[in-house]
């Protein structure tokens, strides 16, 4: 695995480490309170970007060009501003970086689903 799949599989690996280390410190003190923040850290973090790496390994052409590129930028903004944005909102301090992690999210998964249509059927080695 190289390039932007190797960039997306381990951003994900180090979500899941974060997301394992929160989820012993919650336990630990018996404080889940920001457990839905948790959940999209391995949501988003893990299982998203893994699938985001796994898929540009399995298909490398779909991983050339700009579009991928974009496409990486948005999966990790939305991560890194989600996460802390809905610790903010269930603290009560504000749901504005939640609202752009949601929407930088969503943005991502619309470019990779055009990504993906746009390299269904052809050669994927």
């Amino acid at each position: 695995m190289r390039g932007l799949a190797l960039y997306f599989f381990t951003l994900a690996v180090v979500a899941a480490v974060v997301g394992m280390a929160w989820g012993i410190q919650m336990s630990a003190t018996n404080n889940h309170l920001l457990s839905p923040a948790h959940a999209h850290l391995n949501l988003l973090g893990w299982v998203t970007l893994a699938l985001f790496g796994i898929y540009y390994h399995l298909c490398p052409r779909a991983a050339q060009g700009v579009l991928p590129k974009l496409h990486f930028a948005l999966a990790v903004l939305g991560v890194v501003i989600i996460v802390p944005g809905i610790v903010m909102a269930l603290r009560e301090t504000g749901e504005t970086l939640a609202k752009v992690g949601s929407i930088l999210s969503v943005a991502s998964m619309l470019l990779f689903l055009f990504i993906v249509l746009r390299n269904a059927g052809g050669d994927t080695a």
